[in-house]
C-alpha cells in the first residue's frame, strides 16, 4: 500500500530489477491507495462484485438450499 503513484510505481520498478517481477501500479477504489499487482490492468480481467462472484450451488447431492 503506497500513498502516492511515483511512491508505488518507484517499487514497481524495483520489483522489476531485482526480481524480474513485472508489477503494475492501480489505485484502490475501495482505501483510496495505491497497490501493486502482477496482473497487466489493459487484459481482459475486469472487476466483479463479490455478489455477482458466486452462484448459489448445493452443498450435498441432491439438497438444494431453502429460498428465503
Amino acid at each position: 500500500m503506497y500513498h502516492d503513484k511515483a511512491q508505488a510505481q518507484r517499487a514497481a520498478d524495483q520489483s522489476l530489477i531485482e526480481r524480474g517481477a513485472e508489477l503494475w501500479v492501480y489505485r484502490c477504489e475501495y482505501c483510496g491507495c495505491w497497490h501493486l499487482t502482477h496482473r497487466d490492468p489493459q487484459s481482459s480481467y475486469r472487476h466483479v462484485p463479490l455478489n455477482q462472484q458466486l452462484k448459489p450451488h448445493s452443498r450435498k447431492k441432491g439438497y438444494k438450499p431453502r429460498r428465503r
